[in-house]
């Protein structure tokens, strides 16, 4: 029996308790590359936030466990420790802009208990490297362009080596070619063994990258795909 990443059972996702997604099951797998899809404003995102404890489950509303971890008792001061091991690409990058990349990614390592200088420069130098841009760790986020941005928003989420990576349209804000690299990089980093979970309305990726993909549609998921 595989031992899932993400596993959520008759889980109901309220906001000011307003149902945005009712009786959800899912089960993720480790290595797996998953799809959410659905217009915006459906839930995609709410059930993201869900996995990275940014949106609190209700009482008696279902189960949700992630990387191990039960949803419904964490703990405030437990929330950092899965967030370690979770990476997050958001559709804006959110980007420090008065700092350097290198010291945006310096900013998050020691945020996460990284404290050797010459490790930290190692991992940046890797993380960089991944992503195929290496040569810009002194430039300032308003000197890249939209893809650039993202490519770093995706470094930054590899620092801590993460097992899932929960991308949120990561290509909203990019256009066409561009968010055809970002999927190259997000493919690349999921054929290393990394899980991955992409949340989107753009369909034109999603036919040139197949993989098993889920439809929200009327507050309930719906398995449209498994394709390898």
């Amino acid at each position: 029996m595989p031992n899932p990443v993400v596993h959520l059972k008759n889980l109901n996702i309220l906001q000011k308790d307003k149902v945005i997604l009712s009786n959800v099951n899912l089960s993720i797998n480790k290595g797996e590359f998953v799809y959410l899809i659905g217009k915006t404003g459906i839930g995609k995102s709410s059930l993201l936030r869900i996995l990275y404890a940014d949106l609190k489950i209700k009482k008696d509303e279902g189960e949700a466990h992630i990387l191990g971890i039960d949803l419904n008792k964490i703990k405030e001061n437990k929330i950092p420790y899965l967030r370690r091991k979770l990476g997050v690409v958001f559709q804006d990058f959110k980007l420090l802009p008065d700092r350097s990349i290198e010291k945006n990614l310096i900013f998050v390592l020691k945020a996460t208990d990284w404290k050797d200088s010459s490790e930290i420069k190692t991992r940046i130098e890797e993380v960089l490297n991944m992503v195929k841009l290496d040569d810009v760790k002194n430039k300032f986020p308003h000197e890249l362009s939209g893809g650039e941005q993202q490519r770093i928003a995706i470094a930054r989420a590899l620092l801590n080596k993460p097992e899932l990576i929960i991308a949120d349209e990561p290509t909203g804000n990019l256009d066409p070619a561009t968010s055809i690299e970002i999927m190259q990089v997000l493919k690349d980093i999921h054929d290393s063994g990394t899980t991955i979970i992409v949340a989107t309305h753009d369909y034109e990726i999603i036919s040139k990258f197949p993989a098993k993909t889920i439809r929200i549609e009327k507050e309930r998921l719906f398995e449209l795909s498994k394709k390898k």
